[in-house]
């Protein structure tokens, strides 16, 4: 299914159509301020497992991330000192992914993982469906190929290419092609382990 939200107008009762979805154990597909992503609630084991599958990803191995509405909410889940906190503060919400190390208020599937990535992307519609949701949204995303770039960027071909895989696909516009920048910061000074989108502050 696909569903039509605007960012300068996240109607509040499609963005619960969302949330109803993901509480439901449903997968879905929504906009961030890079690509297209695949998301479910991060307590979700089910919907966590048929992520992995559908990106033929070892779940065991797999990057997992989480995406946040808040910095607050980022504590609840991952370790971070001073120095982290100021370097997200400032570049947060943004294109970037941050590598943390984990808590022990994390779900089950995330307890034998040291570190986890954490997104808090510059998209009013995701962010929105996170804060409605209550807890961070698992996420990943979709696939990128150099010849089928359309299938990444097009809500109605991503429709066509994933709508039998997930539950709710969310149209927010013609998406990017750059993923986040990822930053290390389990080390003693962050590390860009992936140039993208973001441009460290």
């Amino acid at each position: 299914m696909l569903l039509k939200i605007y960012e300068k107008n996240t109607n509040p009762v499609h963005i619960r159509k969302a949330v109803d979805t993901l509480r439901d154990g449903g997968i879905i597909i929504f906009p961030t301020d890079t690509v297209y992503a695949l998301g479910c609630d991060l307590f979700n084991k089910n919907g966590i497992e048929q992520i992995a599958k559908i990106k033929n990803k070892d779940l065991l191995k797999a990057n997992l991330s989480f995406v946040c509405s808040e910095i607050s909410q980022i504590s609840e889940y991952a370790k971070m000192d001073d120095s982290t906190f100021k370097l997200i503060k400032r570049n947060f919400p943004g294109a970037f992914t941050f590598i943390l190390t984990g808590n022990n208020n994390l779900p089950k599937l995330f307890k034998n993982r040291k570190t986890v990535g954490v997104r808090m992307p510059n998209n009013p519609i995701a962010l929105a469906i996170v804060r409605e949701l209550g807890n961070p949204l698992m996420t990943s995303s979709i696939f990128y190929n150099d010849r089928t770039t359309e299938y990444i960027t097009d809500p109605e071909l991503i429709d066509e290419k994933y709508g039998t895989l997930v539950d709710l696909i969310i149209d927010g516009g013609e998406g990017g092609l750059i993923p986040s920048t990822i930053v290390d910061c389990t080390t003693e000074k962050p590390e860009i382990i992936r140039e993208g989108a973001g441009k460290l502050i």
